[in-house]
């Protein structure tokens, strides 16, 4: 079964996916997505993988008889996809070239693109997740896409917010939360030509980076040649960073955050199209959700982040990104010294 169920108190849809219940636990010396498996090309550097075991998918079943009048039902409508970053089943972005992470930002901005052409999808998410405490169960390097039939309820917040600043003050809330880290310097990790990361202020998570656009871009259409080359230069940075902060594969989830697509047009899922001007107002920027408090102290989130939706944040972010900042400085130098 795969269906979406829209939640009344949440005002947002639930996709339940059953089917995703027989994804494997890949064996250790069995990798799909390796050369040799039969089921990616015998040579690539990055590829694009329709998921075996999708959410949304462009046929979907009917959804189960179950809805009604307060209960509302959809088909799970849409794309899931598996990007693979490399054919070296034991690289990662902080490991990878740069001129190699380049070509990985522009497969995302292809099947942004590609995806963006379907009217029915209304937002295409690109993440990652690393490690075994985020639940990954392939460990070969990855990322994966989706794009939903709606703009779901964390992003349409976040939209809503930049929106009403921008109606307030004329100014883009993403490109002012830039300004104020760029000015308090504290909680600063990298600049770089056309891209500042930091640890913001209000995040959640101890070592819960941003990466930002210093342009106000709203996905990575827009940006120039130059600027996807220092977006895979920062991107190394900062991951290799966290790597070199407890010595050790530092785990994350990894999420770009872009504009909302086809919003001129409705559909089941999103009859009104919120957000057809978005461009003005939203700023791409890439958030980091990384679970580790120490080496080996994972933050678990607990009731009053689940169930009140009241983030806590353990470390104080002055604190921790210094650290960070100490660990990506010293890597970069390295990587000066021995080559990108």
């Amino acid at each position: 079964m795969a269906e979406l169920r829209y939640n009344p108190l949440l005002k947002d849809w639930t996709m339940v996916a059953s089917n995703r219940q027989g994804r494997p636990q890949m064996p250790k010396d069995d990798c799909p997505f390796c050369p040799g498996s039969g089921k990616v090309p015998e040579d690539y550097d990055v590829y694009q993988y329709d998921n075996d075991f999708p959410a949304l998918s462009q046929h979907p079943p009917q959804p189960d008889d179950v809805a009604t009048g307060l209960y509302q039902t959809a088909e799970a409508y849409g794309k899931c996809e598996v990007i693979l970053y490399s054919p070296d089943h034991h690289a990662s972005l902080s490991q990878l070239p740069v001129s190699h992470l380049r070509k990985l930002i522009d497969l995302w901005a292809a099947r942004f693109a590609v995806l963006a052409q379907d009217p029915a999808h209304q937002y295409v998410l690109i993440f990652e997740n690393r490690g075994p405490e985020v639940g990954v169960t392939m460990p070969h390097p990855h990322g994966q896409i989706y794009a939903y039939p709606y703009v779901p309820q964390k992003i349409r917040v976040e939209l809503e917010a930049c929106r009403d600043h921008h109606a307030a003050t004329g100014s883009c809330l993403i490109c002012d939360i830039n300004r104020e880290e760029m000015s308090f310097q504290q909680r600063m990790l990298l600049e770089t030509e056309s891209f500042v990361s930091y640890i913001p202020f209000f995040t959640d998570y101890p070592y819960g980076a941003f990466i930002s656009s210093k342009s106000h871009t709203s996905n990575l259409l827009q940006f120039t040649s130059a600027e996807r080359d220092d977006l895979a230069k920062m991107l190394k940075r900062v991951t290799a960073g966290m790597d070199a902060l407890f010595d050790r594969e530092f785990p994350y989830m990894m999420v770009l955050h872009q504009s909302p697509v086809n919003q001129d047009v409705t559909n089941a899922t999103a009859p009104t199209g919120q957000f057809p001007d978005a461009h003005k107002f939203y700023h791409f920027h890439i958030e980091f959700y990384p679970p580790l408090r120490s080496k080996d102290r994972v933050k678990y989130l607990a009731s009053s982040e689940s169930g009140a939706w009241a983030p806590c944040n353990p470390l104080a972010v002055e604190d921790t990104a210094p650290q960070l900042r100490a660990a990506i400085l010293k890597r970069g130098e390295e990587f000066d010294r021995d080559g990108w």
